[in-house]
């Protein structure tokens, strides 16, 4: 099993999948943990966007999938490291892409430049995922 951790794929299959999953299950547990704090801060990052009005179903909605994204990433590290092949990683990668997607359009929206521009370096990472773990056959 060792000699397959190796593996130059493999590794960066593991890590990529590593940083996605410590990155969401991080951000979506603290929006669990402190979704109070979390809404009534949003409410005013949107307070003059179109979005007003949606800020708690859009905030439930992140925060399910950041939880389901960096589980199905941590999920898939284990069936990686297992030799099981990468789908479950893979499912983990494209929802974490998404999410990202949806956050970018949130702070677009919001006209918080900075905010959105920190996204990419994310979305690049979840790209790069999925792309390794889709050449792996999954």
């Amino acid at each position: 099993m060792f000699e397959r951790l190796l593996d130059p794929w493999i590794s960066a299959q593991i890590l990529t999948s590593a940083m996605i999953a410590i990155c969401l299950l991080q951000s979506g547990i603290d929006k669990v943990v402190d979704f109070k704090g979390n809404l009534a801060w949003l409410t005013g990052h949107f307070a003059k966007t179109p979005l007003r009005g949606q800020v708690a179903p859009m905030l439930l909605v992140i925060t399910v999938l950041e939880c389901a994204a960096g589980a199905l990433c941590a999920a898939g590290i284990v069936q990686l490291a297992m030799g099981n092949g990468p789908k479950i990683a893979l499912w983990g990668a494209q929802l974490a892409a998404l999410n990202i997607v949806m956050l970018f359009f949130g702070q677009r929206i919001a006209k918080d430049y900075a905010g959105a521009a920190t996204l990419v370096s994310y979305f690049i990472l979840c790209v790069l995922a999925i792309a390794l773990l889709a050449r792996a056959g999954a």
